[in-house]
């Protein structure tokens, strides 16, 4: 007869023969999550089933902790792990860790639902979504204290409004305990706002990532606290092409948290562009209107300056002065006029001067009686000819023709 052994002997030995064998200490499963739970220590225990067997299954704190997406009851997974026995109940159970969807498809349709659910509700509705403070004093962020997401945000806001003061509300952006700690940051913020100094703005987000990096920011209790937040709140999650829960129900959607952050706080050198724009405005119309009063005064001064009794003595002398003017010129040129008439009869006088002629070439042919010879009848053949010219006078004698 064979030597008996001890429960724990067999246990221990089944144990060895678990773990001795290559398929079962390294192996990837698949099945339907069941009983999920997460322990107050971190552990969560689960248990994984098919339509012909189902396997008790745990995932320690340390996994825990890494996991990116909350399962919830009829999901398939695949997980990883291996095959051991749990001596005190005599049984053997799956010690996962890693664990993942077995399909987008699941992951897509809890969105969907979720995301018809809050609709139905309202949660989306532009009229719900609250104004974003243009220059606003304080901004919270609510996102990982390590993130490259935080610098980012941080960088930003420096560069483009440095005087805007920013408070941090930390917390973890993926795995399963990300979502409470998101919902827990956002009523913090809230509750620094009502009790110690209010912040105009809240900036929730994260870096990109897949779809299960993302999954804390499709959490309904996420979305809820985005909703019951007082401080308007700016969601920019993952990357421009990346879409959650979060973005339809915060006030404003930024594609990245870089955009969340210049979506805060104005640029100042546009700021100062536009300052510098209504000065130079003010300073314009300032100068209109003092051209305009100007205006006003120089006229009302004009006026004033036509009624004085100076002025119109001024006038009077001025009529005077220019009535003697006219006197004088109408003086002037009625001389030049009789000027210009005396002018006139002497060159006609002197056209009819007979000394003009002679001057011309001509000769005057008297006979010794001083009758002027006209023609060759005037004289007689041989007779005597007084003839004067413009030089001299001559004696001449008619020849016989």
């Amino acid at each position: 007869m064979q030597t008996p052994i001890t429960i724990s002997s067999l246990t221990s030995h089944i144990n060895t023969l678990f773990e001795g064998d290559d398929v079962l200490r390294d192996v990837w499963v698949t099945g339907e999550v069941s009983g999920w739970k997460r322990a107050t220590s971190g552990h969560i225990y689960f248990t994984l089933k098919d339509a012909g067997a189902a396997i008790s299954a745990v995932m320690w704190k340390g996994n825990a902790f890494r996991l990116t997406w909350q399962p919830q009851a009829g999901d398939q997974v695949t997980a990883h792990g291996y095959v051991g026995v749990y001596p005190e109940r005599g049984s053997y159970q799956f010690y996962a860790d890693q664990m993942r969807p077995a399909g987008k498809g699941q992951l897509y349709a809890r969105f969907e639902a979720l995301k018809a659910k809050l609709a139905a509700e309202g949660l989306f509705d532009p009229e719900r979504k609250r104004p974003i403070p243009v220059q606003p004093k304080r901004v919270g962020i609510v996102t990982s204290a390590g993130a490259a997401a935080l610098r980012d945000i941080l960088r930003t806001l420096s560069l483009r409004w440095p005087l805007v003061d920013v408070l941090l509300f930390p917390t973890l952006v993926q795995g399963g305990d990300a979502p409470i700690q998101i919902v827990r940051a956002i009523q913090a913020a809230n509750r620094y706002s009502i009790d110690i100094a209010p912040i105009d703005t809240l900036i929730v987000g994260r870096g990109g990532g897949s779809i299960e990096d993302l999954w804390a920011f499709n959490d309904e209790g996420v979305a809820r606290a985005i909703v019951a937040s007082a401080i308007p709140v700016i969601a920019g999650v993952g990357h421009e092409v990346d879409f959650s829960i979060a973005d339809f129900v915060a006030d404003l959607r930024a594609a990245t948290p870089t955009a969340a952050a210049s979506a805060a706080v104005p640029d100042r050198a546009e700021v100062m562009a536009n300052l510098w724009a209504v000065e130079r405005g003010l300073a314009e119309r300032a100068e209109d209107l003092l051209d305009f009063q100007r205006g006003r005064l120089d006229q009302l001064a004009a006026r004033l300056d036509r009624v004085h009794p100076r002025r119109q003595l001024d006038l009077s002398r001025q009529r005077l002065d220019d009535r003697i003017q006219r006197l004088h010129r109408a003086g002037e040129r009625l001389l030049t006029r009789r000027q210009d008439r005396l002018a006139a009869a002497h060159l006609r006088l002197g056209a009819l001067n007979p000394g003009r002629v002679l001057e011309r070439g001509y000769s005057i042919v008297q006979r010794p009686d001083g009758k002027v010879i006209m023609g060759p009848d005037d004289a007689a053949p041989g007779q005597e000819l007084h003839i004067r010219g413009a030089t001299g006078e001559y004696r001449a004698q008619r020849l016989l023709v």
